[in-house]
């Protein structure tokens, strides 16, 4: 029976309790009228949806899926929180990146919602003699900063060092990290570093500078390359530990060398994974320190940035959406800085506007979402703490395994690191190109007529180790013969859309097609003959009933009409028809194939 609060009210009083059994016997009436036959635990299953990393969730969440006691905020193992008061004195740390010297973007940001810097020096990116003038202007003592200089880690930090001695600011009043992360750009470049200079920064750092931190161990690498949440989390793991070894063994104690390290994340547009990422990730971290003999050490401090991967070239607009949920979802996680990402960034130097838009959407989540005010708000979520918890263990087992194969720097220079990746990235390929994973403006809702957004260049990132991936690359290369067809020859290829029956018949199928073939950069023609549209190609739209009766004379006429190829949307099996396509069908396949034979080179 429902219990009654203290004050006797309930609106719920006179309802009995609900069982899931209940429940999952009204599941089976709904998918009863769909065709499918199922009970019990079946019914649920159908519902659910799988993961990466053979995670899967169910449509249902209840008090019965239980999961570790994640603590409290501040207290190992630090699930919900690496401090006790998380974000709510101010917000999360709003961290903006720069790649290149742009007049006055460095002091907007910091005057205009920024709090912190992210500098990117030395190989694509801002010359190191050239930091004196990035930093102009800049109150050293309040502004952290945030070194990304790969190889020329040292010559950067000594560079900032000496800036902050110049500039009269007190060694304990300096924040923010020198960045140094050898086996990131390892992966990034194949090129192994040594790492005697970072032990000698990080010693430097813990004996001189308490607010500064030498090392940054950046997942970006793996998820850049297609890695899954718990790949990208048992990477980081992985090279983490790698880190506190060679300190260690340089001489400084597992406390002084657990505080040299900020952790680097990817935040993408899966609002909840992401949020279960980033509470993972800080468990794990937890128990590194608790098997190390320094549970006390385990707070993780985490930088969180918005996905590279997730960025559309085509309707970049659509990306501040995927970035306002993607920030919200690190929010959320307990990020302890965050990075947006702009909204352009794929395609060169972000403009002010850009840049403007990225800053306000961390200060709109704060200031008027008021997102920081509760500490760790998914916490007690029965999806989110289960989420997290099976997360966690993932990502255990994969750090497990790349221990056991030798480490991290190991598993980079066999080539099982690049591996493992690859394999995800294909799985992965394989949905984007069925459009299961639907990229909105891209292989979902495309604008043809849209006009390009144009960019200054940005500086060619390091490379020569592991790939950058997107998420849009596919049907990027499919526009782009569309693009250079248009060019060459003033229009697009072209596609008929032949309705039968009435619109109420094929609307539905039309939108489809129309969508489908607009991903590939092939342009629908839904009116008039289709001797007049310009097409070489058509495809038949409308009901399964309207098929039965006029799809065959239907192919027949278009072929009469001058049709080398005539699609049905839909399945079945229809005399005239060449091919099929249907919700599920390999989209880029089929694109790519239909290109081919336009003669769109």
């Amino acid at each position: 029976m429902t219990v009654l609060p203290d004050d006797g009210l309930s609106l719920a009083a006179e309802f009995p309790d609900a069982t899931h059994e209940q429940w999952q016997r009204l599941v089976e009436g709904v998918l009863r009228k769909s065709g499918k036959e199922l009970s019990g635990e079946a019914a649920e299953d159908a519902l659910s949806t799988t993961l990466e990393d053979g995670l899967r969730t169910r449509p249902l969440y209840t008090a019965r899926d239980s999961a570790p006691d994640p603590g409290l905020p501040g207290f190992a193992p630090f699930v919900r929180g690496s401090r006790p008061e998380g974000t709510i004195t101010g917000g999360w740390d709003v961290r903006q990146r720069h790649t290149a010297l742009t007049e006055d973007a460095v002091l907007a940001d910091l005057e205009n919602g920024g709090t912190s810097l992210w500098l990117v020096l030395g190989e694509g990116g801002i010359p190191v003699s050239a930091l004196d003038r990035a930093l102009d202007g800049v109150y050293l003592d309040l502004a952290p900063v945030v070194l990304d200089a790969g190889r020329d880690t040292e010559q950067a930090a000594e560079a900032l060092l000496r800036l902050y001695a110049e500039k009269g600011v007190d060694a304990k009043d300096v924040r923010g990290s020198l960045g140094g992360d050898p086996l990131g750009y390892e992966a990034r470049t194949g090129t192994p570093l040594g790492f005697a200079p970072y032990a000698a920064l990080a010693a430097r750092c813990a004996e001189q500078y308490p607010g500064l931190r030498a090392l940054t161990v950046d997942a970006l690498p793996y998820h850049e390359a297609g890695g899954s949440a718990a790949q990208e989390l048992g990477a980081s793991l992985a090279t983490g530990v790698a880190y506190l070894r060679e300190l260690t063994e340089a001489g400084l104690d597992i406390e002084q060398a657990a505080a040299q390290l900020e952790f680097r994340y990817a935040a993408t547009a899966d609002q909840f994974l992401t949020i279960a990422k980033l509470r993972a990730a800080r468990r794990l971290w937890a128990r590194v320190a608790e098997v190390c003999g320094a549970p006390a050490a385990g707070a993780q401090v985490q930088h969180v940035v918005t996905s590279p991967v997730m960025m559309s070239r085509r309707d970049p607009w659509v990306n501040m959406l995927r970035t306002t949920v993607a920030t919200l979802a690190a929010g959320v996680g307990g990020a302890d800085a965050v990075t947006v990402l702009p909204f352009d960034h794929a395609l060169g130097l972000p403009d002010a506007f850009a840049r403007r838009i990225a800053r306000n959407t961390s200060s709109i989540l704060i200031e008027e979402s008021h997102l920081a005010r509760v500490i760790d708000p998914a916490g007690g979520s029965w999806y989110v703490e289960r989420l997290t918890d099976e997360l966690a263990e993932a990502a255990w087992q994969y750090f497990r395994s790349v221990e056991r194969d030798g480490g991290q720097a190991a598993g980079l220079r066999s080539g099982r690191i690049r591996t493992d990746l690859a394999t995800t990235w294909a799985e992965r390929s394989k949905r984007l190109a069925k459009r299961r994973e639907p990229i909105t403006g891209v292989s979902e809702f495309p604008l043809l007529a849209e006009k390009p957004v144009e960019r200054a260049p940005a500086p060619e990132p390091p490379s020569g180790g592991l790939p950058r991936v997107r998420r849009d690359e596919a049907y990027e290369e499919l526009r782009a013969r569309s693009d250079a067809h248009l060019a060459a020859t003033g229009a697009r290829p072209r596609i008929f859309l032949a309705t039968i029956g009435s619109a109420a018949e094929y609307t539905a199928r039309a939108t489809f097609a129309a969508n489908l073939f607009q991903a590939g950069g092939i342009e629908p023609v839904t009116e008039g003959r289709f001797e007049d549209s310009g097409a070489t190609e058509a495809v038949l739209c409308s009901s399964d009933a309207v098929y039965a009766e006029q799809a065959g004379p239907t192919a027949e006429s278009l072929r009469a009409a001058g049709a080398r190829h005539v699609f049905l949307a839909g399945r079945g099996d229809h005399s005239g028809i060449d091919s099929y396509v249907y919700a599920g069908c390999d989209a880029v396949d089929v694109l790519s194939a239909t290109l081919d034979r336009m003669g769109v080179s």
